[in-house]
């Protein structure tokens, strides 16, 4: 079943959410290093596992990162970016101390920043969520 790669299901449902996150700096600040991006990823990665979620994708440049989370629907994307930031913010603060003097007045790493993205399912990956979805998982799929 290598079509349903990817693809979650719980007790009552089939799923495959998943969400595009961008984080940037306060002020825009180029603040990170190789070091800093690798702690960075463990503790996104933490804070993901305590919201039954997976981190997919980690990438990051000196004053951004980018997230591509795996979450199931129970999770409110709201309360799984508000725990990221403020965990992350706040362990890197207390790690790195060389971070803290660039956020003085502020007392936050990342900036406010609203993005929203969305992405229909492809009609293939469509098709594959009506076959899990079927009782026995062997029916047709929807033209």
């Amino acid at each position: 079943m290598a079509d349903l790669e990817g693809i979650r299901t719980g007790r009552h449902c089939v799923f495959a959410l998943h969400a595009h996150l961008v984080f940037v700096t306060k002020y825009r600040h180029k603040v990170f290093t190789d070091r800093h991006l690798t702690r960075l990823e463990e503790i996104m990665r933490a804070i993901c596992a305590d919201f039954e979620s997976e981190l997919v994708e980690f990438n990051g440049e000196t004053n951004h990162v980018h997230l591509l989370v795996n979450f199931p629907p129970k999770v409110a994307i709201s309360k799984l970016v508000n725990s990221l930031k403020g965990v992350s913010s706040r362990r890197m603060r207390q790690e790195f101390p060389e971070l803290v003097r660039h956020y003085w007045q502020a007392q936050r790493l990342w900036s406010v920043v609203l993005r929203r993205f969305g992405r229909r399912c492809s009609d293939q990956r469509s098709a594959a969520v009506h076959r899990a979805a079927e009782p026995s998982g062997l029916g047709h799929a929807r033209p």
